[in-house]
């Protein structure tokens, strides 16, 4: 049965890549816009670029009207309650940067950080740092059998020492959803501060973090079928009124001389100099954009590729899946098989995936890997795109062994 995308149209790029003979399969990595986005850009530019909330006239005006309507959208679209908890960053590794030096000043000799086995470099090494830094330490929570944080092992890592959890919501090398309710609350117990890396959750449903109850929630514009070179932060109240100031330029400051300075409160205090204003409002678009979908029927459709992809994969002899992946992507290995070699020739025949150790070498290096190859899936993507990656894999492996 054919599993077509009625989407598909709506992202100019994917039409492009195919008039090029490509089949694009690595979204986890980052996601191809819609139209829409790029009339919001095109917009913009035509009608008058200008900075944001420092300027009187009509350009500066609208500018600032536009920014501040996304603010609004992204708080919509998270349920954070309140614009003033939505920081702009320049990617969600900037944002786990911006915790990490943020939060420092709560850190003391003997502390600790929890993460988890799995995480993106983005989530581990500004924590690893920080506990360099602070002479904290660094914690790490191993996963099951199934690629899932281990909960009875957290119950036990999870301590009066604990200072912060730090953990992805789901993974971009194993595809499964990590079992937040529990270990947000194993943190919350011990008084600990929670941040959630969203960076592949985000775009797949909606999620409400106030329900989710975590301190901190990042991600990246850009796996949102959004623009690149933007990441959100959100912050609760409560939380948010203990980060200090990282990085100090114009428009965060309330007053300043020559020896001293005082700052704005968030969201502005946070976001020093130039925002990526076009990126701000293309994100704006794309979320009315993403709004504008029956969720359903995304889901649906996401869950039948993803079933495809497994039973494709689990058909074909010498072929390891990493875990159990739940939805979106798979990564793997072929017995006897080097993954950069396999990449090679998938990339020869036009399809794009992607091979390594996707920046969770310390995870990789746990399987005894050196890297895998990772297929992930998009709205955009249908059942042909399978097809064609099935076909390439099946002569790359003929020619493999």
């Amino acid at each position: 049965m054919m599993i077509l995308s009625p989407w598909r149209a709506d992202f100019p790029a994917i039409a492009a890549l195919q008039r090029q003979g490509q089949t694009y399969l690595d979204n986890a990595a980052t996601t191809q816009k819609p139209q829409a986005l790029m009339d919001a850009l095109a917009h913009y530019y035509a009608n008058g670029a200008a900075n944001v909330h420092r300027a009187q006239h009509l350009p500066g005006a609208h500018a600032t009207q536009a920014f501040e309507d996304s603010r609004r959208k992204v708080t919509q679209w998270l349920n954070a309650g309140d614009v003033g908890q939505i920081i702009f960053t320049h990617g969600a590794t900037s944002a786990l940067n911006l915790l990490a030096y943020g939060l420092e000043h709560l850190f003391n000799p003997g502390d600790e950080i929890v993460v988890s086995a799995l995480e993106h470099h983005a989530n581990l090494l500004p924590w690893q740092q920080l506990a360099r830094r602070r002479e904290v330490k660094l914690v790490i929570l191993p996963l099951d059998d199934d690629g899932l944080i281990d909960l009875e092992a957290a119950g036990s890592l999870i301590g009066p020492r604990t200072r912060l959890l730090a953990v992805s919501q789901l993974s971009n090398v194993l595809g499964a959803w990590q079992p937040l309710p529990t270990l947000l609350a194993m943190a919350r117990a011990q008084g600990a501060l929670t941040v959630v890396d969203g960076a592949q959750g985000v775009v797949h449903g909606r999620h409400d973090v106030q329900a989710m109850a975590c301190d901190f929630y990042v991600f990246s514009s850009h796996k949102l079928y959004g623009p690149d070179g933007l990441g959100v932060l959100f912050a609760r109240d409560d939380a948010l009124g203990q980060l200090r100031h990282w990085q100090f330029g114009g428009e965060m400051v309330l007053d300043a001389d020559y020896q001293h300075a005082r700052f704005r409160p968030a969201p502005l205090g946070f976001e020093a100099g130039t925002p990526a204003v076009s990126s701000v409002i293309g994100l704006g678009a794309t979320l009315d954009y993403l709004a504008g979908l029956d969720p359903h029927a995304v889901s649906a459709h996401e869950a039948a590729l993803h079933d495809r992809l497994l039973k494709g994969l689990e058909a074909r002899a010498g072929v390891r899946l990493l875990g159990k992946p739940q939805l979106a992507l798979a990564s793997f290995v072929v017995e006897g098989v080097h993954n950069a070699d396999l990449a090679h020739l998938l990339t020869e025949q036009g399809i794009a995936v992607r091979a390594g150790h996707h920046c969770a070498m310390p995870l990789l290096k746990s399987f005894e890997l050196a890297g895998a190859i990772r297929v992930s899936l998009a709205l955009y993507n249908d059942s042909e795109d399978l097809e064609r990656f099935f076909q390439a894999l099946d002569q790359a492996l003929e020619l493999l062994r």
